[in-house]
């Protein structure tokens, strides 16, 4: 990471992966919910509860992180608290497909936004670097069983896929800076 006249300091920078990074993990956890809740006692319950707890790990690790580098948490997560849930219990609605289709949308924009940290930290910082990996690793897993669980058979899949990729970007950028 470079600092450049006029570019935030490697601190700002840092503590804006870090805001975003719980933001992200929280409407995770959140979105599993949502889906539990309509789906829990189905045949993808155990699956979807699996992904959900490491989630959770996700945004424990980012909340320590939040509190040792007293970093500002988004204002926006009452937002996300209710918009991940929504988007969970929507999804889950049209059928365990959706659910995971959602699933295979939200960690495909996480896996880019995870590797984008990766690449603008390099050296710096790596501890945070192998947490990112790490949990970069366990999203491409959930990725992974959305598609063995039939994700891409969704009615209108590549629709959904790409709204649900689209929202997830605009709330990286928000919960950056809000």
């Amino acid at each position: 990471m470079t600092d450049l006249p006029g570019n935030p300091h490697q601190s700002a920078k840092i503590a804006r992966m870090i805001r975003v990074d719980h933001a992200g993990e929280y409407g995770a956890t959140r979105i599993y919910a949502g889906q539990l809740a309509v789906l829990g006692r189905g045949e993808h319950g155990d699956t979807l509860r699996h992904m959900q707890a490491q989630e959770q790990v996700h945004l424990d690790t980012f909340a320590k992180l939040i509190a040792r580098r007293r970093v500002r948490p988004t204002m926006l997560l009452p937002i996300w608290h209710l918009a991940g849930f929504a988007l969970g219990a929507a999804t889950a609605a049209m059928g365990a497909r959706a659910a995971m289709a959602c699933t295979v949308a939200v960690e495909e924009a996480i896996d880019e936004h995870y590797q984008a940290q990766v690449t603008e930290l390099g050296d710096a910082e790596p501890e945070l670097v192998a947490t990112i990996e790490k949990f970069r690793a366990e999203e491409l897993e959930h990725r992974d069983i959305g598609l063995a669980n039939d994700a891409e058979l969704t009615p209108g899949y590549s629709v959904l896929r790409a709204a649900i990729k689209l929202g997830c970007k605009v709330a990286i950028g928000l919960s950056e800076r809000v």
